[in-house]
């Protein structure tokens, strides 16, 4: 095990031991076989335990579990990562039912029922296709059925795809409003820098906020077989931690690993969070819905936004980047560029760029109607850390 980075600051990870609603994701490399090929069946049946006993506490699990591809590149006796989407795609199709059926075999011997949710970007881009698959979710876990999700790799082009699962868990995260977000890899946790590669690395046990001075420490190197890395982990930790909801990040094929988190012992990075718990409409409005487009505005609308809990009116917008629509997500961001809040918007981009500086008695003349004084109403708006 390597150096700690200075003391352990257990406040923030004893109150992991109340945490009733956890997202636990499993990466590729903690499942995998040998060579990256396959399923590692010691490993599944290890996930396996380990959540039983969460369950067996009283605590409600979503699993996000990667591993299809290598699943399925052992299945159609591939030796590596197909560069052809199609091919890779499916790789994907043939393995989730391999991975699937390895989780449904050992959990069944723990006589708890498992069901497979597979989704894409669009299926929670859109209000009424989150509602149905949070309140899929909500129906599963009241009826004790244990869901396991994953991108669905086999249809996912460019336009719709996670990316990654790590971005999958944190959606999935503040979908379901969970207490806790967990990402089991190939890697204790966040070092000051890439351990397979530094032997000074040091482990960092405790985050309370992702600032560049930790982004930067995010290495990109990452596993064959894995599509993610340690800049996705934080992007995603960052993400949970923007809805309320804290994160550790820790080696998946650690002994009980899941059973040392929750009870607040120093294993892995704990990523603490600031912020209050965000609602599920307000979750859908900043992380699952794409902006389409940028709204820069003042230093006056910024502090109305930030401090006074104003929505934003025309008068402090100063440009409009992108193309959007009505209803649309847009990103606000401050004269320096840094974003700082995203909301639905009542005015197209077009439109908008037209009213843009005016004050709100001015839009009528403008636009030859007028369905909103604001730009985007408060009720719509999710301010960002």
């Amino acid at each position: 095990m390597k150096k700690k980075d200075g003391d352990t600051n257990h406040s923030g990870r004893n109150a992991l031991k109340l945490c009733r609603r956890i997202v636990v994701k499993v990466g590729s490399s903690v499942l995998a076989g040998a060579g990256g090929f396959g399923l590692d069946e010691a490993s599944v049946r290890s996930v396996v335990s380990q959540i039983t006993e969460l369950r067996r506490e009283g605590r409600q699990v979503i699993l996000v579990s990667s591993g299809a591809v290598s699943a399925g590149l052992q299945a159609l006796g591939l030796k590596g990562i197909p560069k052809s989407m199609p091919l890779k795609q499916a790789a994907a199709a043939v393995g989730q039912s391999r991975l699937i059926q390895a989780y449904q075999r050992w959990f069944q011997e723990e006589e708890i029922t498992v069901g497979q949710i597979l989704l894409t970007h669009d299926d929670v881009h859109h209000r009424v296709r989150f509602l149905n698959a949070r309140n899929t979710v909500f129906a599963m876990l009241d009826q004790e059925v244990l869901p396991i999700v994953n991108e669905n790799d086999s249809v996912s082009v460019e336009e719709i795809r996670f990316g990654d699962n790590d971005s999958l868990s944190s959606l999935i995260t503040t979908m379901v409003e969970a207490d806790l977000l967990i990402l089991l890899t190939d890697v204790e946790g966040l070092f000051t820098s890439d351990p397979r590669k530094d032997p000074q690395a040091r482990l960092i046990p405790d985050v309370d906020r992702i600032d560049e001075r930790i982004e930067s420490m995010a290495h990109r190197g990452k596993s064959e077989f894995g599509s993610g890395g340690m800049v996705t982990k934080l992007r995603a930790v960052k993400t949970a931690a923007e809805a309320g909801i804290p994160s550790v990040v820790a080696e998946g094929r650690q002994d009980k690993v899941l059973q040392s988190i929750v009870q607040g012992e120093p294993v892995g990075t704990y990523f603490g969070s600031e912020s209050a718990h965000l609602s599920g409409r307000k979750s859908w409005i900043a992380f699952a819905r794409r902006p389409q487009g940028k709204i820069v505005v003042d230093d006056g609308a910024r502090l109305a936004l930030m401090e006074k809990g104003k929505s934003l009116l025309p008068s402090g917008v100063v440009a409009v980047e992108g193309k959007f629509s009505f209803g649309d997500s847009a990103a606000c961001c401050a004269l320096s560029g840094g974003e700082f809040a995203r909301g639905l918007v009542n005015y197209g981009s077009a439109d908008l760029d037209r009213i843009k500086g005016q004050k709100t008695t001015a839009i009528q003349g403008i636009l030859g109607f007028k369905e909103y004084d604001e730009v985007i109403h408060r009720d719509n708006l999710v301010l960002l850390s």
